[in-house]
């Protein structure tokens, strides 16, 4: 089962503000959707903030297995599977036998897979200062990129965005 990451962050690393997206990007959104669906049975890996932060219409991700990280062991829902660390919640994708498994954030959730996983699409967003939660940390030393799409700032995605894949060396 591959595993691998998700993630839009502006020039300053930032993902998140005030427990939401800083942005709505059009492609993005696209994008997140066709990679984490994919061809596949895959599963989707979040945070119970993010979690939380999903449109009601869109809770749980529908196509995907929902896999929620939470340290609060009562915590449960009918539509999702709830893990309390890394380990348990690639158990779970691997139960559902998901072809593929997308960490897709908050910023606790990243730093808990950043060295578990071999590649992270990563969307840069052309602007600074989006938001209150960033990315980790993360030393690109050993990762190499390769840019796939760029696309300028149009009527339906508000900033220039730059799509690349970073792959372990």
């Amino acid at each position: 089962m591959k595993i691998a990451m998700i993630v839009a962050m502006d020039e300053d690393g930032c993902i998140g503000n005030q427990g939401d997206l800083p942005w709505r990007l059009k492609s993005d959104i696209a994008r997140f959707k066709s990679l984490t669906e994919a061809d596949g049975y895959n599963a989707v890996i979040m945070g119970r903030k993010t979690w939380d932060s999903l449109p009601d219409s869109f809770r749980p991700l529908p196509e995907r297995v929902n896999i929620v990280m939470s340290r609060d062991t009562g915590w449960s829902h009918a539509d999702a599977g709830v893990a309390l660390y890394p380990g348990r919640a690639i158990e779970i994708a691997y139960a559902e036998a998901c072809d593929e498994c997308w960490v897709i954030g908050g910023a606790q959730i990243y730093a808990m897979f950043l060295d578990q996983i071999e590649e992270i699409h990563v969307t840069t967003v052309h602007t600074l200062g989006s938001g209150d939660v960033k990315f980790p940390e993360w030393d690109r030393n050993g990762w190499s990129e390769t840019v796939v799409e760029k696309l300028e700032g149009d009527g339906d995605n508000a900033f220039a965005t730059t799509y690349s894949i970073w792959n372990k060396s």
